[in-house]
């Protein structure tokens, strides 16, 4: 009964969160983030502004989670999902490089609004680092199986690169730009994203050589 409570909290939770920042990303949209206040947000998506505080902390991380937290998961699924041929390192590389410059039809938008304010961009450039808990669980489990201390140090040194490469993209006055009905990421970011990855590409595979399993 507690495991079934547990569950059953923890589901409540995740459907909390998920309406706050679908809920923060709707308004700035149609509103501009900065006509967007914390007691919006909450009022939009049925709860109070305390308990708002309880999943975010400023109107920006709610914002920037709206496309930031289906784009890790959507990397921990490459990843976990990568062909036998293909090594960890190479399948890590390819799904944050392709989620950062390829946007999702969904995310367009919102990345347009995000390199146009000072505030967001930093947020974004930030978010970057939260890939490491997703992609833990990537590597812990499955055909991947890396020890878990050693999963969470690959994986934290995962979302710092992608972090480092982020910020330096963004200082280079790099952005996303709208060609015709495409919505592109302007700049080296691929590049610099590789660049940041590289030095981890031998723990990455030394790592999964030691847990002695074969890729799916």
């Amino acid at each position: 009964m507690t495991t079934r409570r547990s569950g059953l909290r923890e589901r409540k939770k995740q459907a909390t969160r998920e309406s706050l920042r679908l809920a923060a990303l709707r308004l700035a949209l149609e509103r501009g983030p900065e006509n967007v206040r914390v007691d919006d947000i909450a009022d939009a998506a049925g709860v109070s502004p305390r308990t708002y505080n309880n999943y975010f902390s400023s109107r920006e991380q709610a914002i920037v989670a709206a496309i930031i937290e289906d784009r890790e998961e959507r990397i921990a699924a490459a990843v976990t999902g990568r062909p036998a041929s293909v090594s960890l390192s190479e399948a890590v590389i390819d799904a944050v490089v392709e989620q950062y410059t390829d946007p999702s039809d969904s995310a367009r938008d919102a990345l347009l609004m995000i390199t146009t304010s000072p505030g967001l961009l930093n947020c974004y450039a930030d978010a970057a680092g939260s890939l490491a808990e997703p992609l833990t669980d990537a590597f812990t489990e499955g055909a991947i199986g890396i020890d878990p201390v050693a999963a969470r140090v690959l994986a934290a040194s995962v979302g710092a690169a992608a972090k480092i490469a982020v910020r330096e993209w963004l200082q280079s006055g790099a952005g996303a730009t709208q060609v015709g009905d495409f919505v592109v990421t302007a700049g080296s970011l691929p590049d610099l994203i590789r660049k940041a990855l590289l030095p981890l590409v031998p723990a990455l595979d030394a790592a999964t050589a030691d847990s002695g399993a074969a890729a799916p």
